[in-house]
């Protein structure tokens, strides 16, 4: 007789522990200054002969990375934008291939010329997913700081032998 009941408490323990972790879920923000500058970089590399791919809006915590995987095809060229809140201190990204190989890393510091974006283009060797992860750090806004992600690829139309137009501060 108390088999049933003690099954029935274990259930409920189990599934209370389960249903009680913290699950970081993408969310979109809106940042007006983030959105001038993401309209000015979509003329820009359009200008310059990108197509946008994907593109997202994401509440981020200071610290905490934001996986972003995206597929990419072998000799494309591609090139990537991480926007983040103005006020942070500091912004990251790292991108890794499939095997977790860190290709790229990027770093900037508030204070710099666009210190809030990083740009930076990339021509993967193999068509596989790849792994973006931005991060920003801000000492007084813990949570719910803003940031934007754009994914652009070079069209057949542009000259391939042409190196693209960079905001200054990513050279």
């Amino acid at each position: 007789m108390k088999k049933p009941y003690l099954l029935a408490a274990a259930f409920t323990l189990f599934t209370s522990v389960v249903f009680s972790q913290d699950v970081i879920r993408l969310q979109s923000c809106s940042n007006d200054m983030i959105s001038r500058q993401v309209d000015s970089l979509k003329t820009l590399y359009g200008k310059d002969g990108y197509v946008l791919l994907k593109e997202a809006s994401i509440n981020m915590e200071s610290e905490f990375e934001m996986p972003v995987i995206v597929p990419l095809t072998q000799g494309s060229w591609y090139q990537f934008v991480f926007i983040g809140d103005y006020n942070s201190r500091l912004y990251e990204v790292r991108m890794y291939d499939w095997q977790e190989r860190q290709v790229i890393f990027r770093q900037k510091k508030w204070g710099e010329i666009d210190g809030n974006v990083i740009s930076y283009s990339y021509i993967p060797q193999f068509s596989e997913f790849h792994m973006m992860k931005p991060v920003q750090v801000n000492k007084q806004k813990k949570k719910n700081l803003c940031g934007y992600v754009m994914l652009f690829k070079r069209s057949g139309e542009g000259n391939a032998n042409t190196a693209p137009t960079t905001p200054s501060a990513d050279k």
